[in-house]
């Protein structure tokens, strides 16, 4: 009997070979032995996706050449092709899985790994009923977990249509972005707009948000406004109150008025301590992590993009610091729970904070096995590193690790507890409200204050007053605006997408998690911003996410079809895509709409777009801005054809006739001796022959660094000393 073992990438594959007592490396795999094993029992892998959804020109040669003649690309059937880069070790891995009798799927345990595994058995052509299937499902890659989980193996065929919805998840947006991104291509290059579009079914209503939140600042006009608010004297201490209820007043015409119903004016007059009402509160430590939450809080205290905390979050989890990081839980179970329980000393000993953590009951705010339906939340493994351990981490893994530890440790601290005091001042017929909240008993936030420099807004002391008793008062009218919407941050917009656009905070996101379906998943949503990024349709500054000129000509094209627009339509999609893995939905039934959609989209498209006046004066607009990031570009004519324009090429600096028909080859370097040549000393050899002393350059022979000017004679670059 042998039994096939199939990771999702090598180094998945060693954390399992760590474990057992016996293993030799093969080329491609391992052959293993251990008493959890069945004999001839061999580990191999893939590189992530080995096999991937073919593109179109694979299916017809017409398709290499973007026309709209070709519109709709629906195939009946899908091909599937290995890259040639990965077809050595798809090989290795298809003879293995041909010999076995039995094999265990011990991919990532999540629907991307069922696809990912599914998709190379499937393209390996076994007969996979011969087979028997199993699936490895873990949250951790500590020793006891796999071990644990090669002991308790499910039945592979039971995660079956997880992989069928991965698999729908990837031809859908194979249908779209294929039938989108040359649609919308080729029609804004008819309205004399350059480069490529491209369309996706999460990636373009996640933009659009971005895009709407940035007109919403852009459009957005401050309307004056006035407050009426009280400077209270009393006790020798001073402290404001508002009106109360809550009013602000559009004019100060409307404010005059209310004043004089009140019998109040503006300045110092008597007042009345009408009611002191003191309140004893507390409140619970922050909910435990998903992937999303995290990702929105390292980026609000550390400006790390969701992409790297990603990264960062699944080198933890490679390093068994952490567990499985592709969550979209707030809840461990009590077996989580005991393993913490069992360990809180040693997590303790990390943070220098004096706190007791004597709440060993499990609390349902953190602790819900029926809420946990693929994996838990992100905590801290069993495996406490050393602090010179999480010292010698990469630092964006030690603030993550750091946060996540004491996030998890908070939830066995007692509460937050502080007293409320509300006091209502009469003046005349007016009341006037102040509210102070003063901490007693600091409990889980003792974990936070030694890492936050920041005061509590909220801590207001108020000073010891009595009913009944008189106090002066100041009635100021203060002047204010309307603020405009705050830009989208990585971290709010990833908020944004889980929670399919609602407003809604970090903590309400988590506590309504199940109840509201977002776009795109844990596994997906930072890679769909770094493709939104690196295509140049979204810029970082500051961490505030803006939409490019490139961007909002390509969201001013697609806002005329909502359905690509929608965040709840996407939303829907992915409930729909959902039920295919809980079998109440087929593929061909999700797939049938997503086809309608296109065909919907190609017929109605064109027409919208040529009738479109926003969309016009948008390329105008882009047309206008292209030319002159183009002649910013250009550092100089060409010193040897006299016709091109030198510009940047990424590697080098070169002339644009290069690019047009390869007839002039001058190129200028971006680094001479070890020393980087900016854009400044380049432009003065173009145009002046010559720069002025440059620092910094090393000699190759004795590796000492000079200091020379760098000029340039018959296109060719030499050092000038004189």
């Amino acid at each position: 009997m042998t039994t096939v073992i199939l990771a999702e990438k090598p180094s998945q594959a060693r954390s399992y070979v760590e474990v057992f007592q016996k293993s030799t490396k093969k080329q491609g795999y391992y052959a293993v032995s251990d008493p959890v094993l069945t004999q001839n029992t061999f580990i191999t892998y893939g590189f992530g996706h080995l096999v991937e959804l073919a593109t179109p020109e694979k299916y017809d040669e017409k398709y290499k050449h973007w026309t709209l003649s070709n519109l709709p690309i629906m195939p009946d059937n899908y091909k599937f092709i290995v890259p040639t880069d990965k077809k050595a070790q798809f090989k290795v891995v298809k003879d293995l899985l041909s010999k076995a009798d039995t094999i265990i799927v011990a991919t990532d345990s999540d629907r991307e790994g069922e696809n990912i595994a599914w998709s190379i058995m499937n393209q390996a052509k076994i007969n996979l009923k011969t087979k028997d299937i199993k699936r490895l499902w873990i949250n951790s890659l500590e020793k006891d977990a796999i071990l644990n989980g090669f002991k308790n193996l499910k039945d592979g065929w039971a995660y079956y249509p997880a992989y069928k919805e991965a698999q729908t998840r990837q031809i859908s947006d194979w249908l779209v972005g294929m039938n989108g991104s040359p649609l919308y291509t080729l029609l804004l290059r008819k309205k004399g707009v350059h480069g490529v579009y491209s369309i996706g079914r999460v990636q373009t209503p996640t933009l659009y948000m971005v895009y709407q939140r940035d007109q919403a600042i852009k459009n957005f006009k401050p309307e004056p406004y006035f407050e009426l608010t009280a400077e209270v004297l009393a006790n020798q201490q001073k402290f404001v109150a508002k009106l109360d209820p809550y009013q602000r007043f559009k004019d100060e015409k409307c404010l005059i008025t209310f004043m004089q119903e009140k019998n109040v004016q503006k300045g110092r007059q008597p007042g009345l301590i009408k009611s002191v009402a003191k309140t004893a509160k507390k409140s619970a430590s922050p909910r435990l992590f998903s992937l999303s939450s995290l990702q929105s809080a390292i980026n609000k205290q550390y400006h790390a993009s969701a992409s790297d905390v990603l990264k960062a979050v699944q080198a933890l989890y490679e390093a068994k610091l952490l567990t499985y990081p592709r969550t979209d839980c707030a809840y461990i179970t009590n077996e989580e729970f005991n393993y913490l329980v069992s360990n809180l000393v040693k997590y303790l000993g990390l943070v220098s904070a004096n706190v007791s953590l004597n709440q060993t009951e499990p609390n349902k705010r953190y602790v819900n096995g029926k809420k946990v339906q693929e994996h838990h939340a992100i905590i801290m493994t069993k495996t406490v590193p050393t602090k010179e351990k999480l010292a010698a981490l990469p630092k964006l893994q030690q603030q993550i690790y750091d946060l996540v530890l004491r996030t998890t440790l908070a939830m066995f601290a007692e509460p937050y507890e502080y007293e409320e005091t509300n006091i209502l001042i009469a003046v005349a017929k007016a009341n006037f409200k102040a509210t102070g909240n003063v901490p007693t008993k600091q409990g889980w936030k003792t974990l936070f204050n030694e890492n936050s420099q920041k005061k509590d807004s909220k801590n207001i002391t108020l000073p010891a007053v009595k009913k009944g008793q008189q106090v002066q008062v100041d009635l100021k009218t203060p002047q204010k605006e309307t603020t405009p919407p705050v830009p989208f941050s990585e971290g709010t917009l990833i908020t944004a997408m889980k929670t399919a656009g609602k407003t809604l905070d970090d903590e309400e996101a988590q506590s309504v998690l199940k109840d509201v379906e977002g776009i795109g998943t844990e596994a997906t949503r930072a890679n769909v911003l770094e493709v939104l990024k690196k295509r140049g349709y979204l810029i970082t500054q500051k961490n505030k996410l803006h939409v490019s000129d490139q961007g909002v000509t390509l969201c001013k094209a697609v806002e005329l079809e909502p359905l690509l627009t929608s965040p709840a339509m996407t939303a829907k999609w992915e409930l729909a895509l959902k039920q295919i893995s809980q079998k109440k939905r087929t593929q061909d039934n999700f797939l049938e709409q997503i086809k309608k959609f296109v065909t919907k989209m190609i017929h109605d498209v064109p027409g919208q777009m040529e009738q479109s006046k926003s969309l016009t004066d948008q390329v105008k607009k882009q047309q206008v801005s292209e030319v002159k990031a183009n002649e910013q570009a250009q550092l100089g004519t060409c010193p040897l054809c006299k016709q091109g324009k030198i510009v940047d090429k990424g590697r080098f600096y070169g002339c644009t006739n290069y690019k047009a028909d390869k007839s002039c080859k001058f190129t200028l370097p971006k680094k001479w001796s070890e020393k980087t040549i900016g854009k400044t000393a380049i432009k003065a050899l173009i145009t002046k022959g010559t720069t002025t002393k440059l620092k910094g350059f090393k000699s190759k022979k004795t590796g000492k660094k000079f200091d020379a000017k760098l000029k340039l004679t018959n296109g060719k670059i030499s050092f000038d000393f004189n």
